[in-house]
């Protein structure tokens, strides 16, 4: 055996090893049995991954989000029957049930043709082969993003730009863009922006780096806005958690009213999330006394 043979040897060898270490690469996905996927990015490359177990969660549980919550179910009827719809952000206080209510339109509506897929922000850049993927489907699919911002010069901001209303091909019939953000404009902003503003016959005109912000929030057909709770509509919410989880008879709100507040006040947030939380320590907790 030559120099170049056990060179050669060698590499098949050390590309097994890698190969062992790496990531199965996702498989077709049967749309008829899987409700939802996610992508998958790796150095084998990339593609849909179906997700065997979905949060259960339904429309009727989410709570004081009712605007919201009413507004996102009428546009994803709307696309279902294949009427105009928009592209959705979701954008407010952390733990306010913007994901939650994605997910339960899943759970409300997959048995009528409705999927996800959920992409995280830094792949969004994969949206082009996403699309193409799902474009011939006959199921109706909305794209997932959640916890989504950007910095200026994120590859991903202009992928997702082009997606929305920017590119030369038109978006498919049977995709919609649903978004959920803790930031407005889903990029920072910073004070000295305003110093960019001018004067115009006397109106304000914000600066280009405003301008370029606003711009793609904008290109979102439908915002939802998403407010903190106050203390009342937490408590309303363990209660319905409670409710949910306990067997009955549910307990009084005096049972469990000074723990709950007690709670919400460790972690600084009196939210639909912190609520759901509590209700799973306090049903749990007692549950083994």
């Amino acid at each position: 055996m030559n120099d170049l043979e056990r060179i050669a040897d060698r590499l098949d060898t050390l590309l097994d090893r890698v190969e062992g270490l790496l990531p199965p690469r996702p498989t077709g996905i049967d749309w008829q049995r899987s409700h939802a996927a996610r992508w998958i990015h790796g150095a084998s490359g990339g593609g849909l991954e179906p997700v065997p177990h979905t949060h259960p969660i339904r429309l009727d549980a989410l709570q004081h989000i009712e605007r919201q919550r009413d507004a996102a179910d009428l546009n994803t009827r709307q696309f279902l029957a294949g009427l105009p719809a928009n592209n959705v952000l979701l954008s407010g206080a952390r733990g306010t049930g913007k994901s939650s209510l994605i997910k339960a339109l899943l759970n409300e509506y997959a048995t009528e043709g409705l999927r996800l897929i959920e992409v995280e922000p830094q792949y969004l850049v994969e949206l082009p082969r996403i699309i193409a993927a799902v474009a011939q489907r006959p199921e109706r699919f909305i794209l997932f993003c959640d916890d989504l911002s950007f910095e200026a010069d994120d590859p991903s901001y202009k992928a997702l730009k082009a997606a929305l209303d920017g590119s030369i091909a038109a978006p498919p019939e049977n995709l919609l863009i649903y978004a959920t953000s803790n930031r407005r404009h889903l990029l920072p902003e910073y004070f000295s922006e305003n110093e960019q503003a001018r004067m115009v016959d006397g109106e304000i005109h914000p600066g280009e780096a405003v301008e370029e912000k606003i711009s793609l929030s904008e290109r979102f057909g439908l915002w939802l806005s998403f407010q903190p709770f106050d203390q009342q509509r937490y408590l309303d919410i363990c209660a319905a958690w409670i409710d949910e989880l306990q067997a009955p008879p549910a307990p009084p709100m005096s049972d469990w009213r000074a723990d709950a507040l007690r709670f919400a006040l460790e972690r600084g947030s009196r939210s639909g999330r912190v609520a759901w939380q509590f209700a799973r320590h306090w049903v749990g907790s007692r549950g083994l006394v």
